[in-house]
This record gives structure tokens, C-alpha cells and sequence, in this order.
């Protein structure tokens, strides 16, 4: 086994990775940008070098080689599929802890992996000139579902074609398109592969990855839940002969889609490196896939067989972003005041209280795992987990997860790939939120004295700017509307806590409630299943509203104007796209509030924009 390991990567797959390192043994090293200096991941690694960009695979090397790595593991997204950086670490004399970079190269394009999978007997997806419409325009080089465009009607391809061929060439630094029949309603099954120097090659089973939105996977489960016993064994043995096929070493991913109409499963491509979703086939086999991979790098066998490998219970895993789910899923940057993850659940995270998100890498701030006996006991743990994770300061997509996690179609294991572009799900009700606020607020008023270090003044606290975190007693009841509390006293049940510990409980009309709240000067906020509201007062919502009703549409994210497709005097209808942005690798379209003319045009294509700057006006004739 290696001696010292670099992780080219950050955030929660580097810190996943030491963590196995740190079991092993194995000294580690983190790289990291200016940006990046205080981050989590920098202060797990025994030693850290600073680069200029994780990108930057010339600097990536001599970091490893300066600070004595004996292997580089890749982590995913930046670097890992990279065929050339493979070929850089090996030459430098390290060990690159993935697949050879022939077989990165091969199966990193949609293209050849498509022909290799038919000289294996591997079942494909139609091509585009051999099916009706609908068609599925995707990128041939990279994943991630960057490039990839649905298109319903003839007219529709000329601009399903332009816009993925420049979402690929920014993505990928390659324009090639491949037009395949598109499945409505399909499920996106994936096996974890492993192979060994010693010409060994296994599954791990399965995992069901088709709750996703616009091909960005949100929840992931293993086994998948809807196949047949058919099914299970086309796709496992098709896996293992794709891998057999190019000589497969390593972990990889290879990923199906199964057509709900036909029952067909067809392949779609092969991902060369651990996913994120890998810890749910670690939970129900109890295989390190870290530890399988080191062993496998470091010229070992596999060390176990297929017959070795079982299943037991069942897996979910969510993703959670910095995007605002209720808002179209907007990017979201800021500081966090409280972050706060779910005790009994496997969390890979690297995001803490009072740390800074930028919108200068990908959105995912965390994952969080849980395992059941079964399907529906995995589902409880999950919807509980998400009940008792808070992040403050930011907004993140925790309360949508909840919401879907919790909902009858995602328990009957009804969402296709498709579903959430086709169905919308409903936020969460502020009412229990408005009235923990409430009360909270009236309590702080009842208690003001002497002996407290603030009092309140309807929203308004005055008093120290640091958040005040506000515990009640488990035993309060709140009768709503009135906010009367059941007690016999209050100074008891409010008190100002220390940081280590935000939460608040409450029964409100005889059910219990857990929540975090952050009451400050001016500013009311609150974490309730998961989903965050801002409760400030009334007069600073009503004065962002006015912002917006005069027709100027703002920046809502620091990011790069990729597209402006309008000047002054241009007439205009509500809700037609005036521009496009793009930030944390999502591209946001900018819509028109209402018809007028277009008077102001504050960016050009290209331009680094800050979050709130006016890119343009509308104005309408009475205005």
C-alpha cells in the first residue's frame, strides 16, 4: 500500500477519501486554491499545498511531487477523467490511482463507448435518424448532463443543437453532439464495476439514480427498487462484459436507462472514476470502495469475488445544493450562520457554520446517507434526517428533498427521469414557521429585563448583532393563532444558548416541531423541515418587491453573462429571455418581468457580473 496519498479534489470527496486514507494508515495530502485556505478538507490532511486552480494539472503534479505523494486519487468533476493528467502523473512517477488512460479516453466519449458496447453485445439507445420524435441531443465528451437538450418537433433541433454544442464546448472544450431516441419515461439504472491487473472483474450491484432534474441526479438508492429479476441480471452482466471488454482496473460506474414502456434497458455510458453516489453501494455490500480502489492502484487483486459480495437492506442518498428549489432552482452564494447536519445518518459534507459558498465551484455542499432493513425504513430515516438538518444564512434544496422524500410517489418508487420536469412539488407551508417566529418574538418581549441581554421590539431586536439562537422547552405548547403559550411561567423557556447548540422545540396544536432560528437586528430566519424562511420584517420585503416591479432584472448570483439577446428600444413580452447567465456551472435564463421596452442593456456577452448588478430595464408606455 502507498505511504502518502494526494487527493486532487475538494470539499466532501476529499475529505471521503483521507478518511479511508486515515484507516489505511496512509498520509495525506490536500491541495488547495487562495479561496480555499481554511476549508475543511485543508485542515484533515496532514500537509496541504496551495495551487492556482484545481484545474491546473501541471501545478496538481508538482504539489504531489513537492510534498512527497507517493499516488494521486482523483476524487470526481475536476481532473478525474482527464486521460492526459492520468498520463502526467504516471510520468512524473507517481501511481494514478484510476483506470489506464486509454480507457479513460475510450469511454469518456459517448461515441466510442457506444460502438464498444456493441462489439461487447451490450444493448444501446437508438440513434436519432432511426426513431421518432422526441430526440435527446447530448454532448459526446463529458457527463454530468452538460449538453444534453430534449427536442419534441423538427423545428425544435437547430436550437436544441446550438445550445448544447456551447454548453459542451464550455464544459468540455468539445462541441460533438449525438442524437438518440429519447425515452419519456425511463429509469436511470447504474452498476458499480471493479477490476483488477490480475484480470479480475466484478459488480457491486446496482443503484437507481432516476429522481433527477434536467439529468442533474438529486436522490440516489440502491438496490433499485422497480427492476425484475430479468432486468437485475441483463444490466449486472452487461456491466461486467462492458468492463471485460476494454480491461477495465479500478471502480467505474456503468450507467443504463430502462425504458418503462418497453421494459428495454439500454446503455448510455460509462463513467471512469468513483461516483458521488458510491456510499450507497458501500451501506448495503459494506465494501470500501476507497479501500478497494488503493488496493486495486497499488497492484493488489480485488481480494474478494462476485459470489463474496451480497446485498443487505436498502440505501438513499440525497444531494444537498446551494440553489433555491422553490425559486427555479436558483444558485445561491452567502455565508452561513448555522450549519447543522442530522445525528443517526452518514453525512459527507465540508460546509460548517459562518463559512463563505461562492459561486466559483459546483453547488454540491453535501450528502446525506442513511440505511434501512428495508425500502420504507431507509425512506422514515431519511425524511427524519432532513427534519434535523439546518443550514442558516443560505439557502439550500434540503426542504425540497424533504418534500419529495416524504411524498407518496417517491414512496411507491413512481419517479421516472423524467417526473420532476413534469411535475412541480409544492413548498412547504410557512404556518408553523410564522408562528414558532411569532412566539419566539413574544417571549423575548415577556422576558426583557436586567437579566437579558436584549429585548424585542415586534421584529426587531436591538441589541447584540450576533445571531441569537433561542431554545424552548420541550414541554411549551403553542395555541395558534393567538401564540398563548401553555405555562405556567416563560422566563424559563427562553434563554440565549451557546453556538453548539441551535435547536429549538415546540409543539404547536399537539405536534412536535424541531427547528433552528437566527433572530438578529432586522433580520428573522428559520430552518423548519429542512426548508429555510426568511422572516424579516415586512418593510424589506415589500422594498425588494418594489425593486422588482419597476423592471429592472438583476444579477441574483455572481456569474458570467453568456448570452444577451436583446438592445435599448427593443420591444419586448413578459417573460421573454433577454439574456442568459451562467454560475456554478447551471445556466440561468433572464426573462422579461412584464411587456415594455427595453431601456437598459448593462452587460455584454462574456462580462463577470456581482450578484445584484442591473443587466437590464424594461419599461412599459404608462412607466
Amino acid at each position: 500500500m502507498f505511504e502518502s496519498v494526494l487527493v486532487a479534489n475538494r470539499g466532501e470527496i476529499a475529505r471521503r477519501v483521507f478518511r479511508t486514507c486515515r484507516d489505511l494508515g496512509i498520509r495525506t495530502v490536500a491541495i488547495y486554491t487562495a479561496l480555499d485556505a481554511d476549508a475543511p478538507h485543508v485542515r484533515d490532511a496532514d500537509e496541504a499545498v496551495e495551487v492556482s486552480s484545481y484545474l491546473d494539472s501541471d501545478a496538481v503534479v508538482s504539489a504531489a511531487v513537492e510534498a512527497g505523494a507517493a499516488a494521486i486519487h482523483p476524487g470526481y468533476g475536476f481532473l478525474s477523467e482527464r486521460a492526459e493528467f492520468a498520463r502526467a502523473v504516471t510520468k512524473a512517477g507517481l501511481t494514478w490511482v484510476g483506470p489506464t488512460p486509454e480507457v479513460i479516453e475510450q469511454m469518456g466519449r459517448k461515441d466510442a463507448a457506444r460502438e464498444i458496447a456493441v462489439a461487447a453485445g451490450v444493448p444501446v439507445v437508438p440513434r436519432g435518424e432511426d426513431s421518432p420524435y422526441p430526440l435527446l441531443v447530448k454532448a459526446a465528451a463529458g457527463g454530468g448532463g452538460k449538453g444534453m437538450r430534449i427536442v419534441r418537433a423538427p423545428e425544435e433541433l437547430d436550437e436544441a443543437r446550438a445550445a448544447a454544442a456551447r454548453e459542451a464546448l464550455s464544459a468540455f472544450g468539445d462541441e460533438t453532439l449525438l442524437i438518440e431516441k429519447y425515452v419519456e419515461r425511463g429509469r436511470h439504472i447504474e452498476v458499480q464495476v471493479f477490476g483488477d491487473t490480475h484480470g479480475n472483474v466484478i459488480h457491486l450491484f446496482e443503484r437507481d439514480c432516476s429522481v433527477q432534474r434536467r439529468h442533474q441526479k438529486v436522490i440516489e438508492e440502491a438496490p433499485a427498487p422497480t427492476l425484475t429479476d430479468e432486468q437485475r441480471d441483463l444490466v449486472l452482466t452487461s456491466a461486467v462484459a462492458l468492463a471485460k471488454q476494454v480491461g477495465y482496473t479500478g471502480a467505474g460506474t456503468v450507467e443504463f436507462l430502462l425504458d418503462d414502456a418497453t421494459g428495454e434497458a439500454y446503455f448510455l455510458e460509462m463513467n471512469t472514476r468513483l461516483q458521488v453516489e458510491h456510499p450507497v453501494t458501500e451501506e448495503i455490500t459494506g465494501v470500501d470502495l476507497v479501500a478497494l480502489q488503493l488496493r486495486v492502484a497499488a497492484g493488489g487483486s480485488l481480494g474478494i469475488t462476485q459470489d463474496d459480495v451480497r446485498v443487505e437492506g436498502h440505501a438513499i442518498e440525497v444531494r444537498v445544493y446551494a440553489e433555491d428549489a422553490f425559486e427555479g432552482f436558483l444558485p445561491q452564494a452567502g455565508r452561513t450562520s448555522l450549519v447543522r447536519w442530522p445525528s443517526g445518518a452518514r453525512v459527507e459534507h465540508a460546509l460548517e457554520s459562518e463559512q463563505v459558498v461562492s459561486t466559483a465551484y459546483d453547488p454540491m455542499l453535501a450528502k446525506i446517507i442513511v440505511r434501512g432493513s428495508d425500502r420504507e425504513e431507509a425512506r422514515a430515516a431519511m425524511v427524519k434526517a432532513l427534519d434535523t438538518t439546518a443550514v442558516l444564512g443560505l439557502t439550500t434544496n434540503t426542504g425540497f428533498l424533504r418534500v419529495l422524500a416524504a411524498s407518496d410517489a417517491f414512496r411507491d418508487a413512481e419517479i421516472d427521469t423524467a417526473w420532476l420536469d413534469r411535475n412541480e412539488v409544492p413548498a412547504p407551508d410557512a404556518d408553523v414557521p410564522r408562528t414558532l417566529v411569532a412566539w419566539i418574538s413574544a417571549m423575548l418581549s415577556a422576558v426583557s429585563d436586567t437579566a437579558t441581554p436584549f429585548r424585542a421590539d415586534g421584529w426587531r431586536l436591538a441589541g447584540s448583532p450576533a445571531p441569537t439562537i433561542v431554545d424552548l422547552d420541550r414541554s411549551v405548547t403553542v395555541d395558534r393563532p393567538s401564540g398563548r403559550v401553555a405555562s405556567d411561567g416563560v422566563s424559563h423557556l427562553v434563554r440565549q444558548i451557546s453556538a453548539a447548540d441551535h435547536v429549538l422545540v415546540a409543539v404547536v396544536d399537539g405536534v412536535r416541531h424541531w427547528a433552528a432560528v437566527n433572530v438578529q437586528p432586522g433580520l428573522a430566519e428559520i430552518v423548519h423541515q429542512g426548508q429555510r424562511f426568511d422572516l424579516s420584517p415586512p418593510d424589506r420585503v415589500a422594498g425588494a418587491a418594489a425593486h422588482h416591479s419597476d423592471g429592472a432584472v438583476e444579477a441574483k448570483m455572481p456569474g458570467t453573462v453568456i448570452d444577451v439577446r436583446v438592445q435599448v428600444g427593443d420591444q419586448v413580452e413578459e417573460g421573454q429571455v433577454l439574456g442568459v447567465m451562467e454560475a456554478m456551472k447551471m445556466e440561468v435564463s433572464l426573462k422579461a418581468p412584464f411587456a415594455g421596452t427595453v431601456t437598459v442593456v448593462g452587460a455584454s456577452a462574456g462580462s463577470q457580473v456581482p450578484l445584484g448588478a442591473e443587466l437590464f430595464v424594461v419599461e412599459t408606455e404608462s412607466a
